[in-house]
This record gives structure tokens, sequence and C-alpha cells, in this order.
């Protein structure tokens, strides 16, 4: 069975090498509706999605997840627009993980279907629980009380990407 979603779900691949020029704005409005279209839990809409395309708060969250892995490299690998999804804490709402999650996955297959590159960027659970974490998420105008769920780095391919690995024997079953 084909269609255009299917093709999707299966050509969609991460992108680890970007060109600098900026997306356009029409083009990261997309893709951040998308975002909101994804399914939470209760349909209680918990995430929040913050796109940030400044140079000088990109390097500070560059500096921030790198600083997490313990590495000096960019960990959003130059990609111009830097997607944050943050979503309540798992006390306030055991569903904030996988409704960002899918907030997440909303926005990469978007992204795909736009020619845009994007890759899944972790650790923002880690960045946003510092005391300068949670500076910049007032900053942001978000309430108090999230975490960073994950982050998506965005921008036109500079490489095409790899191939698909084989799918794993096994990696589903069907009980009847």
């Amino acid at each position: 069975m084909e269609n255009v979603v299917l093709k999707a779900l299966k050509e969609r691949r991460s992108c680890r090498s970007y060109k600098s020029e900026q997306i356009k704005d029409e083009e990261l409005q997309a893709v951040l509706e998308a975002g909101t279209y994804a399914p939470t839990g209760m349909g209680y809409q918990d995430p929040w999605i913050v796109a940030v395309q400044n140079k000088e708060l990109r390097e500070k969250l560059v500096r921030m997840n790198a600083a997490v892995m313990g590495a000096k490299s960019d960990p959003y690998y130059g990609a111009p627009t830097i997607v944050l999804v943050f979503g309540s804490s798992l006390e306030k709402w055991g569903n904030s993980v996988c409704d960002g999650s899918l907030v997440l996955g909303n926005m990469m297959l978007a992204a795909h279907a736009l020619g845009l590159g994007s890759c899944w960027i972790n650790r923002e659970r880690e960045m946003f629980a510092t005391e300068e974490g949670k500076e910049l998420m007032k900053s942001f105008g978000l309430p108090e009380g999230l975490i960073g769920i994950g982050s998506v780095a965005l921008g036109y391919p500079a490489a095409a990407p790899n191939p698909p690995k084989p799918r794993k024997e096994g990696y589903s079953r069907v009980i009847k």
C-alpha cells in the first residue's frame, strides 16, 4: 500500500549537515503548526513550542547542550533554527514526555514534507533544569514548572540523507 504520508514516513531521515541560510517564515510556521496538531493525552495540549532563530540565543543553546554531553561541538549540527519543546513536570502531567515527543515527530515529518532537514536533539531536560535554563524559559514567557522534552534542529540540508537501515527481523507482530 502506498500513499504520500506512508512514503514520507519511510523517507524521512535525520539531517546532520545544514546550510547556513535561514528557512522561510512560512516554512517555519507550517512546521510549528504541524506540531500543534500532534495528539496529546485527553486533548490536554500540554506541550509548549519555542522556535529560536536569534544567533546569539542559538549559540547559548549550543553551549548549554554541548556542556551537558561534555563536548565543545555543535549538537544542533549548524542548523539555523532550533525548535524547543517543553511540557509540564511529570508530577503534574504524566503524559508530558509522550505528548512532547509526538509534537517533535509531527514537526520532523512536516519538515521533510517541505524539503527541510531535521534532527531530534536530546538533553533539553538537563539544559532547562539549570538556573540558566530556568531563566531562559522565563524569558520565553513560559509558565513555571515546565521541563525540556527535546528539540528539533531545522534547516536546509547541506547533503543528501543516508539511506535507511534495513528494518530488523521481527520488528512487528500481528496477533489475531
